[in-house]
């Protein structure tokens, strides 16, 4: 039986491509570790929301995040109060849209031990070597670092007819996917309905909004929490993937919640 896998993502505004990161796209750098005040508003929407339910939810960490004492306490009092719901992926170590890059296997390798070494100090128990590509920019050189760093589960593959760039110049997701099997690291691809994305901006950006909001709707049951590890580890196990991001939860004055069926949340 497919079951479905939520994740999210921790990126403020100062990590969005726009802002960081990114060769070309990066054009306003916004040098503050503050927090936004829209992200603040989705923290306490985030939190909001998690109490209304009973389901594990998945949150792909920035390490640099962590340098921020508001964010670190906020996480922290997450993990406390919902230990067996929040496991925590690493989401990089300043979210470097990598692949938008020249390659470069060393640096790459270095950052990605550094975040590991940051977040899975942070959260403990909770963290688990599962990573996901700043921006969804991924690949196929990057996949053998995260096999040496310790990653046993990449969650980064957006195979859709508006993210090809992501893959790097000349590349497919088809390599990326290929270079996973090589090194026997675990993938866990997002959700597409008819070749477009329906995670993360798509939510937002109309008309991929009308798109995947239907695509949620037709979600499989919800992994439950003494399941979710050796579910999302396991190679037989099938599992539809969606994200959404922290700072969504500041739309709609911090009342939005992610279009998840009523009727397959555990409550």
């Amino acid at each position: 039986m497919t079951q479905t896998w939520l994740t999210v993502d921790c990126d403020d505004f100062r990590h969005i491509p726009k802002h960081y990161g990114h060769p070309t796209r990066s054009k306003k750098p916004i040098l503050s570790y503050d927090l936004s005040p829209e992200f603040k508003l989705g923290m306490q929407g985030f939190q909001n929301w998690l109490s209304t339910h009973e389901n594990p939810v998945t949150l792909f960490v920035i390490a640099d995040s962590l340098e921020n004492s508001e964010f670190g306490a906020w996480l922290n009092n997450l993990i406390t109060e919902y230990r067996d719901r929040i496991t925590i992926g690493c989401h990089g170590l300043t979210h470097k849209s990598w692949s938008a890059w020249p390659e470069n296997v060393e640096q790459f390798g270095k950052s990605i031990t550094q975040a590991i070494q940051r977040i899975s100090g942070f959260a403990g128990e909770n963290f688990r070597p599962w990573f996901r590509a700043p921006a969804g920019y991924m690949a196929p050189w990057m996949v053998a670092p995260l096999a040496d760093c310790g990653i046993i589960v990449d969650s980064s593959i957006n195979d859709s007819i508006l993210t090809r760039v992501k893959v790097g110049n000349g590349n497919t997701w088809q390599q990326v996917r290929a270079a996973c099997q090589r090194v026997g690291l675990m993938q866990r691809e997002w959700l597409t309905k008819w070749r477009l994305p329906v995670n993360g901006p798509a939510l937002s950006i109309f008309p991929l909004s009308i798109i995947a909001h239907h695509a949620w709707r037709q979600l499989p049951p919800i992994l439950a929490a003494g399941d979710l590890t050796k579910a999302v580890e396991h190679e037989n196990s099938a599992i539809t993937t969606v994200y959404w991001h922290i700072l969504d939860h500041s739309r709609r004055r911090g009342r939005w919640r992610p279009p998840i069926a009523k009727s397959i949340l555990n409550h």
